[in-house]
């Protein structure tokens, strides 16, 4: 097998590859005609009038990205099925997106996320500029990661330069996006996920008959011990356990979904707050169907190769390269079919980097572009949003050439993650559910949230965990020609045996916990915030949960804080009535 040459692109599969950019386009140009005499405010929301069903789909898309079509059945065929587990920790990140944040931000009529920071107090205020800073950051280290995954496997079943794939990728894409606004990418996600499917579906339908059928690669994945999903070991170095997926995954996927603008802007744009949450919840069928995909995707590879590793033998250069020369291996003698594959990838880059230059772009015009010109007209808004995309898909364009050397796929995108997005969370959090939280503990918290996670996760990009943390599954190459694999021993610190070497999933969470435990001991130190400064709309009754037995305690939590606003007729007073009252009637 090794001595074969693997095929190469042919004209069908450059038809099937190039439909997925003509839609893409198409859907843009068709926006962006029949959207043209409406207002910037629904070029960047969508006019608040989508529906469920294509928001939830826009949400798998965007968060399912080429990350996933690559690198997670590459992860699951070197250490094995827990990658299922991740299952777990998004039906938490739904529920609480759903449940906690999506609210606060729906009744809150913003456009910006970062706008509720200014509901909290001055110095959340001040805060909200560090906070863009970060988010912008972290979204364009992000999205370079993400368009790198799917350059890469065109190039390695085609060829093609890499460099071009990547700029043919942020090109196309921020087309589409500057043309058409919200709607056009809410609409080509929805378009692109029916491709990611259909390209899984093929890959399982044709890998599953080359290895013999579905009990044989239950069989040689059961042998192989790709099937020991649940580790209940709770120590934290441990790359990938029951624990650290369950808990530092959702502590991860939170900081992603629950305060991230993407998510937060297609939730808003719906008609309603149930259409908000319906489309998180159908969001987490796809979620779960993408990577119930990703995971036999990568049991059927292991199979496949079960006695002769592509990777051990050096017949790829990169675990992220192994799903596409599968792909090669597989369909390559049926014209077309390679072409779905790569195109399957591409259309979770493509929703990826929309859903983020899309963000960007309205964060920065909301927060920066109006506040400076507050008399802008309609058609000159409008202009400044579609420039605002252009610059932002060519920073997250050109971005995609440090991401080059970041290592495996799934692992860099998640981990630049949870660095950002744990501190985020916290800060959000300590708004929202803690209403003692006082000016200096949100600006500690923040501060020593991110040095922990910074520090953890830079620590371990110098010093990359050992396998005896990791712990990669045993791969065979009994059944290829002799190589000559050379290994490599190194030596570490008793620092990065230990901090270091934390589970990258864990990341998110320390900046969480130390976001939320110095904010609120600052608080505590400097004197809580009082009662009458908290706007009640902005509040979650979470506390309630843990002091369910009491009133009394439930109101020590609370702080004095009315969060249940009731009128003569003993029904809740609307959101929206309390926005006017600007929160005085507490």
């Amino acid at each position: 097998m090794a001595d074969e040459q693997l095929g190469t692109f042919v004209s069908w599969d450059y038809v099937v590859f190039a439909c997925l950019f003509v839609v893409s386009s198409g859907i843009g140009v068709f926006f962006a005609v029949k959207e043209r005499k409406n207002p910037s405010s629904e070029f960047l929301v969508g006019g608040r009038q989508m529906t469920c069903g294509p928001v939830a789909l826009s949400l798998t898309a965007s968060f399912m990205s080429a990350v996933t079509v690559l690198g997670a059945p590459s992860d699951v065929y070197r250490f094995g099925g827990s990658f299922v587990l991740f299952g777990v920790a998004y039906t938490f990140v739904v529920i609480a997106t759903a449940e906690l944040f999506v609210p606060v931000f729906y009744r809150s009529g913003i456009t910006s996320t970062y706008e509720v920071l200014c509901f909290f107090n001055d110095l959340f205020f001040i805060l909200k500029g560090q906070y863009e800073i970060l988010t912008t950051t972290k979204w364009i280290l992000y999205t370079g990661v993400v368009v790198f995954a799917p350059a890469l496997a065109l190039n390695q079943v085609t060829g093609f330069n890499l460099w071009g794939s990547i700029f043919a990728t942020g090109i196309v894409c921020t087309s589409y996006c500057t043309l058409g606004g919200l709607k056009a990418v809410v609409w080509t996600d929805a378009f692109q996920m029916v491709v990611m499917v259909v390209g899984f579906m093929t890959v399982l339908v044709q890998g599953t008959r080359k290895t013999g059928g579905a009990a044989s690669v239950w069989e040689v994945a059961k042998n192989g011990n790709r099937l020991d999903i649940f580790d209940f070991d709770p120590d934290p170095l441990r790359r990938h356990t029951f624990w650290t997926i369950s808990v530092g995954g959702t502590f991860t996927w939170l900081g992603i979904y629950g305060v991230n603008q993407s998510t937060i802007q297609r939730c808003i744009s719906c008609k309603t707050e149930t259409h908000a949450k319906l489309a998180l919840y159908f969001n987490l069928l796809g979620l779960l169907v993408i990577l119930v995909c990703a995971v036999f995707s990568g049991l059927i590879m292991y199979a496949f190769y079960a006695n002769c590793d592509p990777w051990t033998a050096q017949s790829v250069t990169a675990p992220d390269q192994l799903m596409p020369y599968f792909v090669m291996e597989i369909l390559g003698d049926y014209p077309g079919l390679p072409g779905l594959f790569v195109a399957c990838a591409f259309s979770g880059t493509l929703s990826t980097v929309a859903a983020s230059i899309n963000a960007l772009a309205t964060v920065t015009y909301e927060d920066f572009v109006k506040q400076c010109c507050t008399n802008l007209s309609n058609k000159a808004s409008g202009w400044i949003s579609k420039g605002l995309c252009i610059v932002f898909g060519v920073a997250c364009t050109t971005m995609a050439v440090a991401a080059s050397y970041m290592g495996g796929v799934v692992q860099a995108a998640l981990s630049i993650h949870g660095m950002c997005g744990g501190p985020m969370l916290g800060l959000f959090s300590l708004g929202i559910i803690f209403p003692w939280t006082n000016s200096m503990g949100a600006a500690g918290g923040l501060i020593v949230g991110i040095a922990m996670s910074f520090w953890a996760g830079v620590g371990a990009f110098i010093y990359p965990a050992l396998d005896i943390n990791t712990r990669p599954l045993s791969l065979s190459i009994e059944g290829c020609l002799q190589y000559c694999i050379v290994s490599v021993t190194r030596t570490m610190s008793s620092l990065a045996d230990h901090w270091y070497s934390m589970s990258y999933l864990y990341y998110s969470a320390v900046g969480f916990l130390a976001t939320v435990t110095a904010g609120l001991l600052i608080s505590f130190i400097t004197g809580h915030t009082r009662s009458q400064d908290v706007k009640p709309w902005l509040l979650r009754p979470v506390c309630n949960l843990f002091c369910f037995w009491s009133k009394k305690y439930k109101k020590m939590c609370w702080c004095g804080v009315h969060h249940e606003l009731k009128q003569s007729g003993g029904h809740l007073m609307s959101y929206s009535a309390v926005l006017w009252l600007g929160g005085r009637s507490c």
